[in-house]
This record gives structure tokens, sequence and C-alpha cells, in this order.
């Protein structure tokens, strides 16, 4: 109950986030194209002696946004109590967001979607039908990275998945300073052979570092 009381008073009295940048990638294969990608990015945020912290969401035990609406009096997620709890404060805290996954049947992964759907604590709604809402972590001057990985050739194979992240993070206030797509890519690790995605990776990290 304290982490959880902790967390309710964390959110309802937001303070500025930190030049920190958290870093989460929503494969399900560990060692896979996602965890390579993140690495990269983070070590070129890292040549700006940002502070960055790496997730990997198969390590962590949480559920999909059960849709208890507890939120709306808690200003944070208080119907379920997971993994969640332990990423909470990170991402307040963090300036910077890193969000890559790889295309599961044209979107982003499960883990993902539901990472996603449990920031949904952070609106703040009116009274009205249909209702009005808000962002608590907009106007700070947050900013984001995306990527995805897709085996296939095109922007229409990857489907949704770059924009089933930009939309909802622009929703809360994010400005996304770069998108990666990365094509024709499939075997675990196999992204580390191309030098040109990895320089863009190391690129798209350092740049972030630099705009926080």
């Amino acid at each position: 109950m304290k982490i959880v009381d902790e967390l309710i008073n964390k959110s309802k009295n937001l303070s500025l986030p930190e030049k920190r940048i958290l870093g989460i990638e929503g494969s399900p294969r560990k060692g896979g194209n996602s965890d390579v990608l993140l690495s990269q990015m983070l070590k070129g945020a890292e040549t700006n002696k940002t502070d960055c912290t790496e997730v990997h969401l198969r390590d962590i035990d949480y559920k999909g946004c059960i849709g208890c609406e507890k939120c709306r009096k808690d200003k944070v997620c208080t119907g379920l109590k997971d993994g969640m709890n332990l990423l909470y404060p990170d991402f307040l805290d963090s300036k910077g967001i890193i969000l890559i996954s790889p295309t599961h049947n044209y979107n982003l992964t499960a883990w993902m979607k539901a990472f996603i759907d449990r920031l949904y604590c952070f609106y703040d709604f009116n009274n009205n039908c249909p209702r009005g809402w808000s962002s608590r972590v907009s106007g700070q001057k947050r900013k984001a990275v995306i990527a995805a990985v897709c085996e296939q050739e095109n922007k229409k194979d990857m489907g949704f998945t770059l924009d089933a992240m930009r939309i909802p993070l622009e929703a809360l206030g994010f400005e996304i300073i770069e998108e990666l797509p990365v094509f024709k890519i499939f075997h675990r690790g196999k992204v580390k052979d191309n030098s040109e995605v990895m320089d863009k990776a190391f690129n798209i990290g350092k740049r972030l570092g630099e705009a926080l």
C-alpha cells in the first residue's frame, strides 16, 4: 500500500521531469532486433551524459487497462497493482522516452499496447458528453523517439505500428522528434549487420539526448 500511496501523491503533485530517458521495447524475443536498436539508441543518448533507463516489457509482470476508471480519482492506476507501479515513477521523472516495437499482425505487440493503455491514468476528463480531456504531463517539453521493425519491405506491411505509438504519445503531450521504420529484417539480432540502420539508431538517440 505504501508504494501505491506514494504513486498517488507523486501523480497528484507532478514536478517537472528530469533530463533522463526511459527506453522501452515491446518485443517478446530476448536479444532480438528491438533490443539491439534500443541499446544502440541509448548509447547515442549517453554521449550527451544523459541518464538512461532500459526496460524490456517482457520482463515486467503487468496487465492491460481494465477500464475500472479508479484513476480518474487517484490520478494514477490503482485498479491494478502490478509491475506498472515500478514503471510509473520512471515515466513521470523522464523528460525523454523511446518506444520500440516489432510489427505483429500490422500493429505493435500486445506488450507495448498494454503499456500505452496503462498511461490512460494521466488524462483528466470533464463531465460533458462526449467528455473533453487534457493530459497532466503535457506542457513539460517532453520528447520522444519511436521505432518499429518489420520483416516485410514497405510501409503498408508495417501497418499501424508507428501510428499506434505516435498518436498516444502526442496526445499525452510529447513531441516526436524522430521515427525509425526498419524493414526487411526478421531473424533475431540481425539488425546488427545493417550498419546504416545502426548508425541511424545511434544518431537518433544522440539527438534525443541533445533535445532534452
